[in-house]
């Protein structure tokens, strides 16, 4: 699954993006979960703040 995603990044202007994975525990559970997404680097610290 990764190759598609790095291959797709190899484009112009993909330099600005990369892929954020996040351990998210569900609620009232005692598993985790990973939420996995693809966004600009100047939002990934935002992103892994939020809840």
């Amino acid at each position: 699954m990764a190759k598609k995603t790095v291959a797709g990044l190899r484009k112009q202007g993909a330099k600005d993006y990369t892929k954020v994975i996040k351990m998210v525990k569900a609620e009232g559970a005692t598993n985790y979960s990973f939420r996995e997404e693809v966004m600009p680097k100047d939002a990934v610290k935002d992103w892994l703040a939020s809840k």
